[in-house]
C-alpha cells in the first residue's frame, strides 16, 4: 500500500510516504510559508521514491485541530490531488498523530490554542490500536477532561505553553511530557494507512478540518487578559 500523508496544522510542514509500513518523508520548519513549499515538498518525496501521484492508494492528512489557516491548506491540498488523480482521503486527528509518535501506551495530546486554551484528547493503546479515552476538545488547562488511572504521558505544545498548570490538573497520573512534539506526516501516514486498510477511504470532497473553536481572534482587552494568566514556557521533558 502506499499513502501519501501530509501535515500544516502548526508551524512545522511535513510530508511523508508510507509503502507497506516503510516512512519516508520531509519535516521543515514552514512559519507562515506552508503553502509556498508543500508542493515542492510532495514533489520531492514522490521524486525521491520514483512513484507519480496517480500510483498512490490514498492521501492521509492532518484534519486538526491547530492552526486555523494551515489547517485549511492541508485540506485543500488534499482535495486538489485526489481530485486530480481520483483518490480517496482519509482525515486524521493532529492529537492521535501527537499519540501516535510519542512511543507511549497513555498518552494526554494538547496543543496549545492560544487565548489561555489548549486543544485537548487522551489514548490509550491496545493491542497496536489507539482507544480515545478522552474525545478532542477545546479548553482552559487547568479545566482538561479527568482521566482514569496513572502512567500518563503529555505530548504537544501544550505542556510547552501550559505545563505548570497541566502538572497541577492531572498531579502524579502525568510521568512526564515533551512540550516540543508535534504532530507529523510520518504519524499521519501510519494512522491513515490503517483507515485505508479498512476500507475507510472517503471521496476528495471529504477532506474537511476538524475545528474546534469557532472563534480565531482575540479582542486586544482579551488578550491582556490572557497575557496575565500566562505560565512560563517549558519546551519539553518532564513535567516537574
Amino acid at each position: 500500500m502506499r499513502i501519501l500523508a501530509l501535515d500544516t496544522s502548526t508551524e512545522y510542514c511535513s510530508v511523508a510516504l508510507w509503502r507497506d509500513g516503510e516512512v519516508a518523508g520531509r519535516f521543515e520548519l514552514a512559519g507562515q510559508k506552508h503553502s509556498e513549499i508543500l508542493v515542492g515538498m510532495i514533489a520531492a518525496v514522490l521524486g525521491e521514491a520514483g512513484i507519480r501521484l496517480a500510483q498512490l492508494d490514498g492521501i492521509a492528512f492532518g484534519k486538526g485541530p491547530g492552526s486555523f489557516t494551515g489547517v485549511r491548506i492541508a485540506c485543500g491540498a488534499t482535495q486538489g490531488l485526489a481530485l486530480g488523480a481520483d483518490l480517496t482521503v482519509a482525515g486524521v486527528c493532529t492529537l492521535e498523530a501527537l499519540a501516535e509518535a510519542s512511543g507511549k501506551s497513555h498518552v494526554i495530546a494538547a496543543l496549545d490554542a492560544r487565548m489561555g486554551e489548549i486543544y485537548h484528547a487522551a489514548y490509550r493503546r491496545q493491542g497496536g490500536v489507539w482507544l480515545c479515552v478522552s474525545e478532542p476538545c477545546l479548553c482552559r488547562p487547568e479545566d482538561a477532561p479527568d482521566v482514569p488511572g496513572d502512567g500518563w504521558f503529555g505530548a504537544g505544545s501544550g505542556f510547552a505553553a501550559h505545563g505548570a498548570a497541566l502538572q497541577a490538573r492531572y498531579g502524579a497520573q502525568l510521568q512526564g511530557a515533551d512540550g516540543a512534539a508535534v504532530p507529523q506526516a510520518a504519524a499521519i501516514a501510519a494512522l491513515g494507512a490503517a483507515q485505508f486498510a479498512l476500507g475507510r477511504g472517503a471521496d476528495a470532497a471529504s477532506a474537511l478540518p476538524l475545528y474546534l473553536r469557532d472563534k480565531v481572534a482575540l479582542k486586544t482587552s482579551e488578550r491582556e487578559v490572557g497575557a496575565r494568566r500566562a505560565v512560563p514556557l517549558r519546551t519539553g521533558g518532564d513535567v516537574a
